[in-house]
């Protein structure tokens, strides 16, 4: 009798705000005005394995003042989540609020550990590839490795969450070198 291996089934979760942000970093420094190719990066984080789920998790940027600068967040964020669309990414909103000139995220994490669970529970994923170094998800991934799922934690090897790989079952901690072949060129 021939039996047949089940491919492991992936889901992957980006936290697009706290991915960027990494981006920008100095040690990283990725060129604005050039694209990220999420397509190279999802096939670099499978492996070959089987992909289920591709979800990007953002604040919604709003046109808070009418200012020229605002349209164009507002804009050019649009197109770039309707690209992440077209490319098969399910696209998750938080808010952004702005505070006395500060910008924060509402939502995202929470969005983020509720699908983790979710998606544990349902048995929708065998491996959860969290691409975020947000401690608030530790809870979540604790809870989906208690439903037997492994949990991948993607940071950046400059400033990694400590918390995060203490509780992954794998971690890959991107070089500065490996950011640059995702380059759109």
């Amino acid at each position: 009798m021939i039996k047949f291996l089940k491919k492991e089934r992936v889901a992957i979760y980006i936290d697009g705000g706290n991915f960027y942000r990494r981006l920008k970093d100095s040690e990283i420094n990725f060129p604005n005005g050039v694209k990220f190719d999420y397509d190279k990066f999802i096939d670099f984080l499978l492996r070959k394995r089987k992909l289920v789920s591709r979800r990007y998790y953002i604040g919604i940027v709003r046109d808070f003042n009418g200012s020229e600068k605002s349209k164009k967040l507002v804009k050019s964020q649009q197109k770039f989540l309707s690209e992440l669309e077209k490319a098969g990414f399910v696209i998750k909103r938080g808010k952004i609020v702005y505070d006395d000139g500060s910008i924060r995220e509402k939502g995202v994490d929470v969005k983020i550990a509720t699908d983790l669970i979710i998606g544990a529970t349902d048995n929708l994923y065998d491996t959860a590839i969290v691409v975020s170094s947000d401690t608030d998800l530790i809870p979540a991934i604790k809870y989906i490795k208690y439903k037997n799922k492994k949990v991948e934690y993607v940071g950046f090897s400059h400033n990694p969450s400590f918390g995060m790989i203490k509780e992954s079952d794998l971690r890959r901690l991107l070089l500065s070198e490996e950011i640059n072949k995702f380059k759109k060129l």
